[in-house]
């Protein structure tokens, strides 16, 4: 049964750092893609950050320079980390496979705010 769990999320001021972590099980982790999604309030959820299975890196414009995806295939984990954060960033965000995969995990908040 797929599993993903997300953590690292909190509340944090403009400016400041977090890095989000996501644990996947259920499903061959190495052989796919994934990304990092994000639903802020009234908001659809979006795309943030993919990883390909290599290692290759995408984000959406708004995060560039800012985000950085990693994975660790060895461990099933992949990261996001969330650097000079605004308040735009504040969401709920997810981790899933590309394609993604059913069902989503619980997801972590990301609050940003002074």
């Amino acid at each position: 049964q797929v599993q993903l769990v997300e953590s690292g999320g909190g509340l944090v001021q403009p400016g400041k750092s977090l890095t989000l972590s996501c644990a996947a099980s259920g499903f061959n982790f190495n052989m796919n893609a994934m990304g990092w999604y994000r639903q802020a309030p009234g908001k659809q959820r979006e795309f943030v950050a993919g990883i390909s299975r290599g290692g290759v890196a995408n984000y959406v414009d708004s995060v560039k320079g800012r985000f950085t995806i990693t994975r660790d295939n060895a461990a099933e984990m992949m990261y996001l980390e969330l650097n000079v954060l605004q308040s735009e960033d504040t969401a709920v965000y997810w981790c899933n496979a590309i394609p993604n995969r059913s069902p989503w995990g619980q997801g972590t908040q990301v609050t940003v705010s002074s």
